[in-house]
């Protein structure tokens, strides 16, 4: 039964501590637009940039810097 006096504050301290983090989730806009982020990965509105251009490789016959 001792136990109960550990078990009790800790469970009350764990359940407003998330229930703070619920609140602050809240006031904080994170559930503002649920389906808006679901709805834009399916369009491709954006315009992608080109690819970077790579450096022409080198052959192993011209010569470089090391032997």
């Amino acid at each position: 039964m001792t136990i109960l006096v550990y078990l009790l504050p800790a469970a009350l301290f764990l359940g407003l501590l998330g229930l703070g983090a619920f609140l602050w989730s809240l006031r904080s806009g994170q559930y503002d637009d649920l389906d808006g982020a679901a709805e834009r990965i399916l369009f491709d509105d954006e315009e992608r940039a080109p690819p970077p251009r790579s450096h022409p490789r080198r052959h192993r016959s011209a010569p470089g810097p090391h032997p």
